[in-house]
Parts: structure tokens; sequence; C-alpha cells
């Protein structure tokens, strides 16, 4: 039946990988080895289209080889096989320009079958939708598909290229705990009982914060790591329970310093691994960001910012307004939209929490709106002016108003669903920097103020005297990196200052023996000369994610978890085996008996 017998201890030897045959090899002896992507009998001639990581290339068998012949004969898909043969041009009309090995083919002289294989679950050559449960319980069938394969090709790359251009930069890659303590980063920990401990637990880490923080200390002035973190938090296609992060952090470097060393080397790793050239990132301050695009991540792609009317309007409505208002216009052009499409809008306006939308729409036969005698008389068609909307463009105006910040975040959920109806929003990266973030938030449930980044974020300069007196209005020296709408990273500048960081405590409403309890150890190393220092952490999924057209973290894992966190390969989280509960000193709960 074959060649050699399959499982036999060894077979030929593998001389170039399947994309690698092309028009140079035409003559030359080669040996392909891989999956049966797919097999066809034409003409006394067996054709096997061979699959490895690198590509496709066809495999031509023909009744002359005899032996090699029976094997085409009886292989199916995904069995594992070798081919023997010399790469030859395609016959005349019969080359597939769209494969990169579509000019050649193998004329095999040899078939050495490895392993034979069952129907697969996942089919990699089918091309049908399957169910993403049975891809991830047969994710190793599932990698196979080369839509998939060639995320992780691109993951691979662009980890190279992170680490060049760190050491060329003076980083150095250095490993932090794995097991560690709980660190106040905003979500539930990953605890890890103790067994020689009995009642204490490590916390895996949501990030390596407080250690990059220390190696600062120690000298180590330039940190990078690509560090596996987890977090216990709701997950989405955005997010997993574990995941990957560049993780940076320097000292004696001002924060423009840090924002542009992070622009250089990202801009770096899109050149050397898409070929891609970015242009220059701009920055906003979050202030901005939310009055330009009502959000703090914004998507530069789907067109203008969001346009200030409020001065145009005040003074002008009919309908009564408090000077709190804000006026906010959104401007598409072209939007040649359909009146049930606009009163489609206006539903959508008010299921988000807008009390009413005005749309504006000049033509060549004057202005229509909906705005009816709610508008005072020549405001609709100041409005349009200040927009910059006109009746030759084909433009649309829709306008909303309420108390900031409230219609800034709505107005910004209408400019993104607008664009994508419009098919306004532009391709590329389109990457930005937001900075000047909130030093601290208000926690309606636990009534006090909380870290809007974390607890050792460095105050804005101009607001240090803000800290104690106005917690809410102080700004913080933290920054983030938002492309297309997501939040790729965020990093800050690091207090390094005792007094300072027992300032910011005490706005937190802890106590001296709480500080002493969760960050003793930082506070004793800031004792003994600490440098001024700061980061960022970049997500390196989504990373990936966005680099590679993906819709989800789960394409760019190798072995991703679900949206309830299970592990469907292994099928984890599991039991645990009653011995293994009794050495930890524990007990299983109720359900788990």
């Amino acid at each position: 039946m074959s060649d050699s017998k399959a499982g036999a201890a060894w077979g030929p030897e593998r001389s170039h990988y399947c994309g690698e045959v092309g028009e140079s090899l035409v003559g030359s002896a080669v040996t392909v080895a891989g999956w049966v992507h797919r097999r066809r009998d034409h003409g006394g001639l067996v054709f096997i289209d061979l699959r490895d990581r690198t590509g496709l290339v066809q495999v031509v068998v023909s009744p002359e080889a005899a032996l090699a012949f029976g094997t085409a004969e009886a292989v199916r898909p995904e069995w594992v096989v070798a081919a023997t043969g010399t790469v030859a041009d395609r016959p005349a009309g019969m080359a597939n320009p769209e494969l990169p090995t579509g000019m050649v083919e193998v004329r095999a002289a040899a078939l050495h079958v490895w392993s034979r294989s069952e129907t697969p679950p996942v089919s990699p050559a089918s091309g049908a939708e399957v169910d993403e449960r049975l891809r991830l319980k047969h994710r190793y069938l599932d990698l196979r598909r080369p839509e998939l394969l060639k995320n992780f090709v691109l993951r691979d790359q662009v980890v190279y290229a992170v680490r060049r251009w760190m050491h060329d930069h003076g980083f150095l890659d250095v490993e932090t705990p794995v097991l560690g303590r709980s660190t106040p980063e905003g979500a539930r920990d990953f605890l890890v009982p103790s067994r020689v401990q009995p009642g204490r637990v490590y916390a895996l880490p949501q990030s390596p914060q407080v250690w990059k923080q220390l190696l600062m200390v120690g000298g180590l002035d330039r940190y990078y790591q690509i560090v596996k973190v987890f977090r216990d938090e709701a997950l989405r296609s955005d997010r997993q329970p574990e995941f990957t992060q560049i993780d940076i952090e320097t000292s004696f470097l001002s924060q423009a310093q840090i924002l542009a060393l992070v622009e250089d080397m990202v801009r770096s790793v899109f050149r050397e691994a898409l070929q891609v050239e970015l242009a220059p990132w701009p920055q906003l301050t979050y202030a901005e960001a939310l009055a330009q695009y009502g959000s703090d991540k914004p998507d530069l792609r789907a067109g203008p910012p969001l346009v200030d009317l409020t001065a145009v309007a005040r003074g002008a409505a009919a309908i009564a307004q408090s000077n709190e208002d804000r006026w906010v216009g959104i401007a598409a052009t072209p939007a040649a939209l359909s009146r049930r499409q606009l009163d489609a809008l206006v539903e959508r306006a008010q299921a988000i929490g807008a009390p009413g939308l005005f749309w504006i729409r000049p033509t060549a036969d004057g202005i229509r709106t909906n705005a009816g005698r709610a508008l005072a008389e020549g405001t609709v068609a100041a409005m349009a002016e200040a927009a910059g909307i006109q009746a030759a463009d084909s433009g649309l105006l829709l306008v909303l108003a309420g108390p900031a910040p409230e219609v800034h975040r709505q107005a910004g959920v209408l400019r993104l669903e607008l664009a994508d109806q419009l098919g306004h929003v532009a391709p590329g990266f389109h990457f930005l920097w937001v900075t000047d973030f909130p030093l601290f938030e208000w926690s309606a449930e636990e009534q006090r103020w909380t870290s809007a980044h974390h607890p050792f974020t460095m105050p804005h300069p101009d607001d240090r005297s803000l800290v104690a007196s106005h917690p809410g209005q102080a700004r913080s020296q933290a920054y983030d990196v938002v492309l297309n709408g997501v939040e790729l990273a965020s990093g800050s500048l690091r207090i390094y200052d005792p007094e300072l960081q027992a300032e910011v405590f005490g706005v937190l409403g802890l106590s001296r023996d709480e500080v002493d309890a969760k960050f003793g150890y930082l506070l004793d190393a800031f004792r003994y000369g600490p440098p001024p220092h700061g980061g960022i952490a970049l997500g390196l999924d989504r990373l990936v994610m966005l680099m590679a057209g993906a819709d989800s973290l789960r394409d760019v894992i190798a072995f991703p978890k679900t949206h309830t966190g299970s592990d469907l390969v292994m099928g984890s989280p599991a039991l645990a085996d009653p011995g293994q509960w009794a050495e930890l000193r524990l007990s299983p709960w109720e359900d788990d008996r």
C-alpha cells in the first residue's frame, strides 16, 4: 500500500517546506512533508495538495511510479505524508497564479505515509463555518487552518521584532516572579494556596508592576519582559483570563521621552512584520478625547471629530436649556440616508439615553430637518454652516443636546455607528496617545476615592496641590496607546517620593497598617534612593489581533479559553483530587464532592 510502512521508525528527510517550492527549484529533487489538504484523481494521475505551515504545494503522482501511485490512491485528507520527487513547471493552462507555489508541481517518485487520520471534526480544507466550541475543543485541528495559522506566523514576527528593537535600545529582558501577592490592578486575582504554609495564598500577577519598580530601585534602568499575566474578570472578545504583555519600565526618562521610545518601537514592529509605515501619532488629553470623540479610546477611522455647537445654539434655542448643557454635532459627508433610516437614528439616540436627536440636511431646495419649531429661525442653517455641511456635499448633521459628559458619550456612540452604517470607516492603522487622565475616580459603591490607574501613578506637575484638597480635579501623568478605537497600552510615570506616596494613600483612605501590609516592601525599598521612573504595558495579544485583522483574541492565542473561562481541550478548570485538597488543608464546595 505504501512505499514504506506507516509507523516505521523514520522516513525520508524533508529538504524543503511546501511554501518554499518555487520556480527557482525547477529541475531539482526535493522532499516535502505535511498533511494531505486535498486529493484529486484525474485521468490516471493523482494530484495531492500537500500542506505545512508555510503553505501548499501540488504533488503529482503518475502510474509510472507504481508504488507511489498505489499509496496516492489510498491516502485521504489529513494523512501525514512525505513526497520525494522533481520540481517541474506546471503544464500550460494549469498554473495557479493565486497560489505562491502555483507555477510548479512536485512530480513524485516516492510517497511515504507517516500516519493516517480519521475524518476530522474540524476540516482545515473545507472552508465551512464550524461551531466555535467544536473548534476550541479540537484546537490542534483548528490550528492547521491556513487562515488561523498565519496569525501565529505574524505573532512570531512581532515578538522577534520587539525583542530585536529592545536589545538594540539597551533594554534588559528580566523575568519576574509568577507566584507573588495581591496588587491593586482593578480585577480579581487568581489565588494559589500554599501547601507548606497552610492558610496562605500566592496571587498570580495581574501585571509585574511592583516587581519592575523594584528593578528600577535595583539600577536596571531599562527593563522589558514579554510576560503572561492573569486577571479573573468578565470575558469578551478582547479579554482572556490569561494574556501576554510587552512590559516596559525605564528610569531617568520624562513622559515625552517614554512616549517617543514606545512609538518608535511600535513603528519599527509594523515596518518589520507588515511592511507598513505608520504615520506619526497624534496626542489628545483625556478631556480633549471626551469632548472631540466622546470616548477615551477614540477611533480616528470613523470620520471627523464631534462639532461643538454650544455657542451657536445658546440663546437661540426655542426649547428650554440649562446653562450646563452642551450642544454636539456629528457631521457626515456624503450621507444619503432615507427618512426611515433617519428616524431609526432618532430612536437609537433615545435608546442610549439621549432625550432626542435633531437631523439637519442641506439640499438644493433648502434645509431639511426634523427640528420643526424647536430651534429658532436661522439656528439650523448656522449649525450646518458651523459644521461645514453643504448641500453640494450631500452632507448630514446630527445634533444632540444635554449635560456633559453624557451628551459627549452619546454622540461618540452615534458617531461610530453612523460611520459604520455609511461605510465611512477608513482602512489602515490609526494610532494616538491619550494623556492627562484623572488621578482619582469616585466610587459610589465604596463611597471613597479610588485610583484611576493605580496608586503609584505620579500626579500631573500642575495639579500637585490638588491631590489632597480637590482629588477629583487632579490629573495624572498617565497615558494610553489607542489603536482603531481599542486601548492597546497603558502606562504612567511613577511616584518615587515617599511623602507624596503617603499623601495619595491618604486620599484613598488607606490606614498606615493597611499600607504597611500591602505595600510595605515597596515603601521600604524607596527609603534607599529610588530613581524617577515610569513605564507602560502593551497588550501583545490585542496588538497581533489588530495587525492580523482578526475578530477576537481567541484567533491569536494558541489555546484560548471560552467566555466562561473554560479550556475545552484539556477540560479545565477541573475537579481536584481529594488528596490534593487534603494536602492544602482545604475542602471543596459541596457541589464538587
